[in-house]
C-alpha cells in the first residue's frame, strides 16, 4: 500500500504563489506515476498535472498554462507543484494520486481513475 500526504496550502491574494508538497510512503518505486488533481466547490474533480516517478516524463492540463510546475525529488519521495500566478478559479482542494505506471499511462494519464489518494490540501485565493 502507498500512503501519500498533502501540505503546502494555504490563503493567498490573487497574483501570488505556493508551494505544495506530496510525501509518498509505503511500497513506491515500483514504477509509479504520481499526479495532481482539484476539486473547488460546486465542480467535478480535475487533473491538473503528472509526472512519472522513473524517467520524469511531465504532463499539464491545458488551463495551466504555464504557471504550475510539477517535480519530484527521488531522495525524499516526494512530489511538488509550485504553483504561480494564481487566481481566484485555482481556488480548490489539491489532492495528490499515485499509480501504477503502464504502457497506456501516455494516454490516460488525467483520467481520476488513480488508485491511491492522499487528504488533500486547501489553496484559498482572495482578492
Amino acid at each position: 500500500q502507498v500512503q501519500l500526504v498533502e501540505s503546502g496550502g494555504g490563503l493567498v491574494q490573487a497574483g501570488g504563489s505556493l508551494r505544495l508538497t506530496c510525501a509518498a510512503s509505503g511500497h513506491t518505486g515500483s514504477n509509479y506515476a504520481m499526479g495532481w488533481f482539484r476539486q473547488a466547490p460546486g465542480k467535478e474533480r480535475e487533473f491538473v498535472a503528472a509526472i512519472t516517478w522513473n524517467g520524469g516524463r511531465t504532463y499539464y492540463a491545458d488551463f495551466v498554462k504555464g504557471r504550475f510546475t510539477i517535480s519530484r525529488d527521488l531522495a525524499k519521495n516526494t512530489v511538488n507543484l509550485q504553483v504561480n500566478s494564481l487566481k481566484p478559479e485555482d481556488a480548490a482542494i489539491y489532492y495528490c494520486a499515485a499509480r501504477l505506471w503502464d504502457l497506456d499511462y501516455s494516454i490516460n494519464y488525467n483520467s481520476p481513475h488513480y488508485r491511491y489518494w492522499g487528504q488533500g490540501t486547501q489553496v484559498t485565493v482572495s482578492s
